[in-house]
């Protein structure tokens, strides 16, 4: 992405709306006066009181369990160095999103305007009772180990230091699986770290807590070799002296031989005549961001036998501490830990190293383009997408807190535990996040047909900079250059295409052989060659036509129009697939206990049940393609057969019937109302005899489009959820249409559906 361009996408999403990324929501009723005297005076008493008589009641009556503080001084933020408290307030709002997005945990983030390690650890020591655990985050060294080592001796609470130990942990777990992989002892293999700050540190602690040597290990800063014969040692560095070799040796010279080298410290330091000198089957991990030290294409072919990570996204083993704090911290918090040990960030250590091994699930198969992930050098640790990750390292972390007696509140059902985890966050709901790194595998060729559209051009530039498609803009082309150009929208080599006037040959001839094509497909329908001719300079249908032709992969449009002047093109240029009747409409819409999809929104007025069971198969079989199971309630205002007589009612109970007759093993059941397709234990309770029962539905079916389209508005503005759609079900071809005045965000998600789309028709799916 242009750095002028990412600036400016970046102040404007931090200031768009409300402010920054983060706020406070209530958890209770507030509706009425009765609530606010629960919540407030004079109800608010009665917990007070509790607590004052139990202080671990705290817990039960607040949400200090499931709260931690993000805490920082700003003097080593990310790459920028000593910035300040309030710049670096929107890293720490950052890390309070990750949080809760990967494991549900609330955070206050906590700048603190001191340099002063005693006034720091005061300040953090005072505000213990609010928090259930701190995270401290981007303190420089060596200050952030006095103030971390004092803050676990002086709380009660888990604390660590994830700048320290997040690397740590990760890299530790890839190490461990590298060394297995190519069959060799940790503690005989020569570890060469370059870098000696605090996250080298904690790497190289936890390596010879994993087993590696010290004698093994050769550490480097600025100023060269930590050597015991230096006299400008400062912080830790001290720990990991080696005088085996004269301190004068190069970086060069030492790598002659070894194992593994660790790379935390700043790009390009490593060339391919170095890695040449390591030992066979050596283990490179290049974690500098956003530039390794030494590119992953520039070591796999110096070394093709080389274990390569990195901390990057495009390449295969990314270091990514997301992989480690949410559910290290889950899990401390869950026991009530009175501190993170070594045993926890160990446990830690152990579970991903584990998963890894594991057989990957379909889902993230999926999102990384891959039908056969699988433990192996290009696979040494797991994916951030994997939903396995919260109940796999948290209860592993939890088990080692009780193991080593710092668990105030053991678990008792693990199986339990496992289900709360997944319920906590929904399993599903990475939804969004699979898409989009789904489509970056294989990115496609996707027309936009509203391209005379600030929102569009956008959309464009982000989806070409993250590689997620590849634009084609139709358009008045001195239009779109001005608005590039005023805007500052950079889209090199993008084309444009004025389909109402050609630009040059190729174009010319693609409106000539377009207009037959469609002469040929409509001239049964009454279209004549000349309206043939004509209606080709209409946008929708030359980029309906461009799809069909192989010219593009897939359409994107509907923003600036009706929605069904450019679903009407699609139908008649591109039609159904083979054995569809009916072409429908699916949103989805993103819910904190996973993805509601919705049928039909957009496409059909009148059904039949015939139409019903038809569309819901369709809306079945996208699910199954995002490798998640279905569980499908036909919904409308009866529940099995209380209204015996009502037309909406009985169109339900028996496209229901023809569904049960086609798909026996589905999990599917209507008539129902809303409510009970998303309340297991109620429709357990009242009607234990539905296929449903004691699952919640995920695909809810409408008896016509007015219900459909008239519940996914209210869900999406009302309760302000994610939405993606509207998603066209049963077209031969990938075309997909926005609603209109779609935000640039929703305009991204939908170019990453039609992506998916192409990828799964390209493949024969």
């Amino acid at each position: 992405m242009e750095k002028n361009t990412l600036k400016e996408e970046a102040l404007h999403y931090h200031a768009k709306g409300r402010p920054g990324k983060i706020e406070v929501i209530p958890t209770k009723e507030t509706a009425n006066q009765r609530d606010l005297s629960l919540a407030y005076s004079p109800g608010v008493a009665e917990p007070c009181l509790a607590i004052e008589k139990d202080v671990n009641d705290v817990y039960k009556y607040t949400a200090k369990g499931n709260l931690v503080a993000v805490i920082s001084n700003g003097t080593a933020v990310l790459g920028l160095g000593d910035i300040g408290p309030e710049a670096g307030k929107p890293v720490m709002e950052g890390k309070g999103l990750l949080f809760k997005i990967y494991a549900d945990i609330d955070c206050f983030d906590l700048e603190l305007d001191t340099k002063n390690v005693d006034e720091f650890v005061r300040t953090v020591k005072i505000l213990e009772p609010t928090f259930g655990g701190v995270n401290l985050e981007d303190i420089s060294a060596p200050e952030c180990f006095e103030i971390e080592e004092r803050l676990k001796k002086e709380l009660n609470i888990p604390v660590m230091h994830d700048d320290q130990h997040g690397t740590a942990i990760i890299s530790g777990a890839a190490l461990l699986n590298a060394l297995e992989l190519v069959g060799k002892d940790i503690s005989q293999v020569k570890i060469v770290v370059n870098g000696a700050g605090a996250s080298a540190i904690s790497c190289t602690r936890i390596y010879v807590s994993l087993g590696a040597r010290k004698e093994n290990i050769y550490m480097y800063d600025s100023k060269g070799l930590i050597h015991p014969d230096r006299d400008n040692l400062d912080g830790k560095k001290s720990e990991f002296v080696n005088g085996s070799a004269p301190a004068n040796t190069s970086l060069s010279d030492i790598l002659s031989g070894a194992d593994v080298f660790i790379g935390l410290s700043k790009g390009n330091v490593l060339n391919q005549d170095m890695v040449k000198l390591m030992a066979n089957d050596c283990i490179i991990f290049a974690m500098a961001n956003p530039t390794p030290e030494i590119g992953y294409e520039e070591a796999k072919s110096a070394r093709p036998d080389c274990i390569m990570a990195t901390g990057r996204s495009d390449f295969p083993n990314q270091v990514n501490n997301v992989l480690g704090f949410p559910f290290i911290f889950r899990g401390a918090l869950d026991v009530r830990a009175s501190e993170i040990n070594e045993a926890m960030k160990l446990a830690a250590v152990h579970a991903l190293a584990d998963l890894a091994k594991k057989p990957v699930p379909d889902i993230v198969n999926m999102a990384y383009n891959n039908i056969n992930l699988k433990f192996g050098r290009d696979y040494i640790i797991p994916k951030p997408v994997d939903p396995r990750l919260i109940t796999t390292v948290a209860p592993a972390v939890a088990r080692a807190a009780m193991e080593t007696g710092v668990a105030q509140q053991p678990i008792g059902d693990w199986n339990a535990y496992e289900a709360e985890l997944s319920k906590r966050v929904g399993n599903d709901n990475t939804i969004s996040r699979i898409i989009e790194t789904k489509a970056k595998q294989d990115p496609k060729r996707v027309v936009f047909v509203d391209a005379e559209n600030l929102s569009v051009l956008k959309a464009a530039q982000v989806v070409l900079e993250e590689h997620i498609a590849y634009p084609i803009l139709l358009g008045n082309r001195e239009k779109i250059e001005a608005m590039l150009q005023e805007y500052d929208i950079p889209l090199p080599g993008v084309r444009i295409i004025n389909p109402q006037l050609p630009n040059d040959e190729e174009e010319a001839r693609m409106q000539k052989q377009y207009s037959e094509k469609f002469y040929e497909k409509r001239k049964r329908k009454g279209v004549t060659p000349q309206e043939s001719k004509d209606v080709m300079r209409s946008r929708s249908y030359f980029g309906a036509m461009m799809v069909e032709n192989g010219d593009a992969d897939a359409m994107i449009g509907g923003l600036t129009k009706k929605y069904p002047y450019t679903v009407k093109p699609s139908l008649q240029i591109i039609g159904p697939r083979e054995g569809v009747k009916k072409v429908a409409g699916m949103h989805i819409l993103i819910t904190k206990e996973g993805p509601l999809f919705l049928a039909d929104t957009t496409v059909n007025h009148f059904l039949t049940a015939q139409d019903i069971a038809d569309i819901t198969e369709l809306v079945a079989e996208q699910v199954e393609a995002l490798n998640i199971q279905p569980k499908i309630a036909l919904i409308t205002y009866s529940n099995y057969g209380s209204v015996p007589h009502g037309e909406s009612a009985m169109l339900m109970r028996e496209a229901t019937a023809i569904l049960h007759k086609r798909h026996p093993e589905w999990i599917v059941d209507g008539e129902m109302q809303a409510h009970l397709a998303l309340n297991p234990d109620l429709l357990q309770q009242f009607h234990p005899f539905s296929r449903l029962a004691g699952h919640r539905a995920n695909v809810l079916i409408f008896p016509n489009l007015s219900a459909a389209n008239i519940a996914y508005n209210l869900l999406n503005y009302a309760s302000n959820m994610g939405l993606i759609g509207p998603i066209l079900l049963g077209l031969n071809k990938p075309v997909h249409i926005l609603q209109l005045g779609a935000s640039v965000r929703q305009i991204i998600d939908m170019v990453g559906v039609a992506v998916v789309d192409a990828q799964r028709k390209a493949g024969g799916a």
